[in-house]
């Protein structure tokens, strides 16, 4: 039986030849990176207050693209990974918060099928019985692990949780795989959570390169907060598609008219050559660049909340 095999806006291809890799390879190899110097983590954690938040609206970076969401009494976790290694590599910084002192959650969303992005080991490790939201075709993987309360979504579809939250997955340009076999034969996507109750919305935007879509959503969403990628964007002839950088993650929120940008997926995982101090040295000199207003940015450290 055929695979359905999913593709980005524009047809935008993300596929890279031997030769690229090669090309990539050798360039890596002749680059120099500070590598001891880190994204820090916060000093102080609002863990007991996160723990019996009932009420108050929350986000709290734990770390790449782990979010803990507090809206409407709900606990959401964006694409929860704790994981210590990606491939052969360890993960540069602590999770910022531990995964034994989170809450109960009740939600988890998965933006798309990349082990950076999805982890069993560390889904199976949450508190509680949460309702999980994936991209079409990548049920499967969670039904074969016992998981039951699993909704997958198409992009523009959207699900009301109850009276006031409803979650919108919306496109992003991208890719996944986790096998040799499984290439796009699931989607890839960025979820918009809204709060009809306290007309707060939050845009997770997932892992994406700088594409035409951005408009689409802005036309279609009144976005308040914006959780955006700014790293594992170089080589950028080789990333581009996949991975925005800082300056095109400033002109997509723009271009989103959202009020505030919180910068994720950096600095946790070596993916690409930059470095998470890198990323967001630019992504903070482009801010100061285009005379945008510190109101406008949150740059979260590790295991920091803030409490809109």
């Amino acid at each position: 039986m055929k695979r359905t095999r999913y593709k980005n806006l524009d047809d935008i291809s993300n596929q890279k030849s031997f030769k690229d890799m090669r090309r990539w390879a050798k360039e890596r190899k002749a680059k120099k990176k500070d590598l001891t110097t880190h994204i820090r983590l916060a000093n102080t954690k609002d863990i007991d207050e996160l723990q019996n938040n009932r009420n108050k609206f929350s986000i709290t970076w734990i770390g790449h693209a782990t979010f803990l969401i507090q809206m409407d009494g709900l606990n959401v976790i964006t694409d929860p990974v704790w994981a210590k290694r990606m491939g052969f590599q360890k993960r540069m910084t602590e999770p910022g918060i531990d995964i034994n002192d989170l809450p109960e959650i009740d939600i988890v969303v998965i933006s798309h099928g990349h082990y950076d992005h999805l982890d069993f080991g560390s889904i199976k490790k949450l508190k509680g019985n949460p309702a999980y939201y994936v991209p079409i075709g990548l049920g499967s993987a969670f039904r074969r692990r016992g998981y039951k309360n699993v909704q997958e979504a198409n992009w523009w579809d959207d699900f009301l949780i109850n009276e006031n939250i409803k979650l919108s997955f919306v496109p992003a340009q991208h890719w996944t795989r986790r096998s040799l076999r499984d290439m796009n034969t699931s989607h890839w996507g960025g979820w918009i959570i809204e709060d009809n109750k306290s007309q707060k919305s939050v845009y997770f935007v997932g892992d994406t390169g700088y594409f035409t879509g951005f408009k689409e959503i802005a036309n279609r969403f009144t976005l308040d907060i914006v959780l955006m990628p700014i790293g594992a964007y170089e080589p950028e002839w080789f990333m581009a598609p996949s991975h925005i950088n800082p300056e095109d993650a400033i002109k997509a929120f723009l271009e989103l008219e959202g009020n505030l940008f919180i910068p994720m997926h950096y600095g946790a995982y070596r993916l690409a050559d930059d470095t998470g101090p890198e990323a967001l040295a630019r992504f903070n000199k482009e801010w100061e660049r285009l005379n945008l207003s510190s109101e406008n940015k949150m740059v979260l450290k590790l295991g920091e909340t803030y409490w809109g």
